[in-house]
């Protein structure tokens, strides 16, 4: 009787435990980059309405505005006179500066 049981409780414990032991199955996520061409502007510009000071970004300032200016002339015109206004501005009245600018590059609703 009692080999009975023993073994009745090892083929129960054969059959049971591959279910335990599956894992979690794990899958890789590719994240794609973003093809935005204002992002990079709009992340600095943001800094600047936060209050942080211009560093040494401002020379990638003619860069990033002919990056846009393939895609869209007319932001490029807004990005580049906003980032001049922010350049010349002092540093009490770049954050406002900067906040208006990030207003006009917001993403438009076409």
């Amino acid at each position: 009787m009692r080999f009975k049981t023993v073994l009745g409780l090892l083929l129960l414990s054969v059959v049971l435990l591959p279910g335990c032991s599956s894992g979690v199955k794990e899958e890789t996520i590719e994240v794609k980059p973003s093809n935005d061409p204002l992002a990079m502007p709009r992340t600095m510009v943001q800094r600047y309405a936060d209050g942080a000071p211009l560093g040494s970004e401002v020379t990638s300032f003619p860069n990033l505005v002919e990056a846009l200016r393939e895609s869209d002339p007319v932001r490029a015109e807004v990005l580049e006179k906003g980032l001049k206004e922010i350049q010349d501005a002092s540093a009490s009245a770049r954050q406002a500066k900067a906040k208006e600018l990030l207003l006009k590059l917001q993403p438009s609703m076409e």
